[in-house]
This record gives structure tokens, sequence and C-alpha cells, in this order.
């Protein structure tokens, strides 16, 4: 007679992306790789429950539409894209229609200054009546709306979909109501409905950078004004072991300058863009870690695997994704700290995984040669090495066949 415990049903697994923009989805792709060949047992196309937030959204929806770590690497690092090439530009698109729109009022703002001013000068001078002018200013400087164009056709090719409910995993994309200030998670019942790639597209809105994207009459933006990481929709949806990563930390600048990554007073020369990342940055980091510390205690019989970068690295912090060199190297970082990070933990790793059939290959994560492009096109050598003994079995059998005939054409004459 079996037993309860023959029944019991097989754990699930999650994976939590967090944001950092475009780099931060580059970062992602390459510890999800090095994850990927360290962990036998655990296929990234096969996870019970995704979740992805601003550039993590990105990652997860490619993975849960069954783009390999693989293919991911091949497509958005080292632009190897056979049908849709990816390129960083489509997040950048300035906003030239709320642009235009605000120019557009900037004659009725100073005409209703002037006329408050006029009607009640007693009230505030001319020149705080002119503070109006604030509501020229664009509600972001981009339109990430090439970034939903590229999903679009990219979710729609053989194979893979763009509508969540027709995902074999869940999938869960965050944002954030502007309006309500809530968090929605787009794939989720009443949310399912919307397009994959709109979902991304209002995760991806930074504020302030991208303009608030519009959904069913309701605007959203950057999901990480909330949470960095949004784990606990993995654990709400079941999974008992979730993966997580997060590629926004804010640098240590007197770590980085002791480790020789950046020089003194570095950032905050570096201008506005860079403070202003690290200021977000902290706020989301700090938030992560209370929840990080608040799932152990609502979630006690789960367990979380958090993989980050380290906060004494700058390479990370002033890449730039517009540069092929930075993209490439910024995955390579990634991938190699990761599998520091696995090797250094692998004993304290090792029975957590083992609970989930999950194993660890330390002789990988030993192999001091290994980088991307080795662990891509090494396992690739069987197939190019088939294909060569192929072509030349079939130049053989050809040129056989062309002195058969030969042959006979000669005994003809």
């Amino acid at each position: 007679m079996s037993s309860p415990a023959d029944h019991k049903p097989a754990p699930r697994i999650g994976l939590a992306l967090g944001g950092g923009g475009p780099l931060g989805g580059i970062y992602e792709i390459g510890a999800l790789r090095a994850l990927d060949e360290a962990l036998d047992g655990l296929d990234f196309n096969n996870i019970d429950v995704y979740v992805g937030v601003n550039g993590g959204s990105f990652v997860a929806a490619n993975l849960a539409n069954q783009m390999t770590t693989a293919q991911l690497c091949r497509i958005f690092v080292r632009n190897e894209a056979e049908v849709h090439p990816f390129h960083p530009e489509v997040f950048y698109r300035p906003a030239f229609r709320e642009i235009g729109s605000r120019l557009l009022a900037i004659p009725g703002l100073v005409s209703t200054a002037v006329s408050r001013f006029i009607n009640n000068p007693y009230d505030q001078s001319l020149l705080e009546a002119m503070t109006i002018l604030a509501q020229a200013a664009p509600a972001g400087l981009f339109d990430n709306e090439g970034l939903h164009e590229y999903l679009k056709r990219a979710f729609t090719m053989l194979g893979r979909t763009n509508d969540f409910r027709q995902l074999k995993h869940s999938l869960y994309i965050v944002a954030a109501d502007v309006e309500s200030t809530e968090a929605v998670c787009f794939g989720a019942p009443g949310f399912d409905h919307v397009p994959i790639s709109k979902a991304i597209q209002a995760s991806t809105a930074s504020p302030g950078l991208y303009v608030p994207v519009e959904i069913d009459g309701r605007y959203y933006v950057d999901g990480t004004l909330r949470k960095g990481l949004h784990a606990s929709v993995a654990f709400e949806d079941g999974a008992d072991l979730v993966f997580a990563v997060n590629p926004q930390v804010p640098i240590d600048a007197s770590a980085a300058v002791r480790a020789g990554s950046m020089k003194p007073g570095e950032l905050t020369r570096s201008g506005m863009p860079n403070v202003l990342s690290q200021t977000f940055r902290t706020m989301v980091y700090s938030r992560m870690q209370s929840g990080i510390a608040q799932y152990a205690r609502d979630y006690p019989d789960k367990d979380i695997l958090l993989f980050e970068p380290t906060r004494d690295d700058a390479k990370l912090f002033f890449s730039n994704v517009f540069s092929f060199q930075s993209r490439r190297m910024v995955c390579e970082h990634a991938y190699q700290m990761t599998r520091r990070d696995l090797l250094s933990r692998a004993d304290q790793l090792e029975p957590k995984l083992a609970k989930y059939g999950i194993k660890l290959r330390r002789d990988r994560l030993e192999d001091e040669q290994r980088t991307i492009s080795t662990s891509l096109y090494g396992e690739m050598l069987p197939l190019y090495v088939a294909k060569g003994r192929k072509k030349k079995a079939e130049k053989g059998r050809l040129a056989s066949g062309l002195g058969n005939v030969s042959h006979l054409f000669s005994k003809a004459q």
C-alpha cells in the first residue's frame, strides 16, 4: 500500500528577476547562463513560475517563451539574431509626441500665469506665478513603444506567443499604477488579456525617463517603485524554491576605489544621471533587503537563492548599453561573478539544492578557462564536426558518382 509521502507533489521552482534597465537585463542573461551550466536538474525553459520587473521582465518573458540562455546570449549580447536583430536604441526613442504636446501648451500656461498675477498681484509674484510652467515638462524623455513593437514581432514567431494565457508556465510582469501607486501583476487573472509585449513596455517605463504606458485607461510605470524583486509573487503562486537575480545594486564608491574599479570622486563628477541612478538604486536595494528578510518570516518552509553583483565593482555601473563591447563585458562579468559566487557557496548550496533534485556541477565551476564564448561554442563543436564529416562524405559520394559518369561516357565514345 502506498504511503501519503509517495503522493507528495513535486516541488515547484520559481525565478524572480529584478530591474536595472537594459544593462540589468544583460547582466541577468550572463548570470542565468552561468546558473544554467552549473545546475543539473534545472531547465530554465521549464520553470513553474516566472516573475520579472523592469529589465527582468524582458528576460523572464523570453525564457517563458522557450528562448534558451544560450540563445539570449547570442541575440542580445553578440547580435547574432537571425530574424529580428536587437538594437539597444529601441529603448531610447525620443518621446516626440509627448514633448511636442508640452511645448504647444506653453502659451496657454504663460497666459494663465499672467492672468493670475494681474487678478491678484498680492497673492504671489509674477515669478512665482510662472512656476506653473513646470507643467510643460514632459512626463518622460523617451518613448519605449519601439520595445513593444520589437517584442510583439519576436513573440508572434512560430513556437512563441504574445499571450500570457497560452504559455506553458506562469509568467508575471510587474508594473506600478501611477495613480493608485499599487503594483499590478500582468499575467494574473484580470490582467492576463494584456499582450506580454505591452506589459513589458509598462514594466520598463522608468519614471522621468519614459512616458507612462496607457493600458485599459490606466497608466503604468516601472514596477521597482514598489519592490526590487517581487519574489513573493512566485511564492504566492506556490513556488517552493525561488532563484532570484538582482542587478540593481548601488555602488560603494569607497570600496570601489580600494578595489581599483573607479577613481576618487568619479561618481559625483560623472553627472546627474549617475547620481540619480545611485540614489534610486539605494532606495530599491534597501527595500529589497527588507523584503528578503520578510520572506524568511512569511515563507519559513520555502527557500530563496539570491545572486547579485558585488558593491565594489564600478564596471557595471558605468557601462554603456550602446557599446557592443560594454554589453559583452557586462554579460561575461556577470557570468564569471555568478560562477565564483556559486563555487564559494557550494557547501551551503548543495544540500539546499539536493532537496529539489538539483545538483551543482563543481567541475564546470572549477574550470578557470571557461567563458561564455567557450560555453556557447565549445558545446557546439561536436555538431560542427559532425556536419563537417557529413559534408566530406557527401563530397566523396559526389566525386565517386562523377567518376562513374565519366567512365561510362568514355566507354560510350
